[in-house]
């Protein structure tokens, strides 16, 4: 998961930065080119074998269900109770 500890993110600091000062991110695709970008540099030196690869790819779809745990789903409990549950 994301949470990794404090030491290992002061690494990623002046990224993490530069991310909160990017342009806005349009579209769907921009938002894939980017983490494209980013699985890229991080084969860009490692050997191109499976687990690698597996954990790579996976890493992001963690990410992706982080992100959805923590918004998609608070979204989606509010509008079962604005609209109603499902009988």
């Amino acid at each position: 998961m994301p949470y990794i500890n404090k030491a290992q993110r002061e690494k990623y600091i002046n990224l993490s930065l530069q991310i909160e000062h990017l342009p806005e991110i349009e579209t769907k695709g921009d938002l894939e080119f980017i983490v494209f970008k980013l699985m890229k540099k991080y084969m860009s030196t490692r050997e191109a074998r499976y687990n690698i690869l597996h954990d790579c790819t996976y890493a992001v779809v963690h990410a992706g269900e982080e992100f959805k745990r923590r918004f998609l789903d608070k979204r989606e409990d509010k509008a079962r109770q604005v609209n109603g549950d499902i009988d």
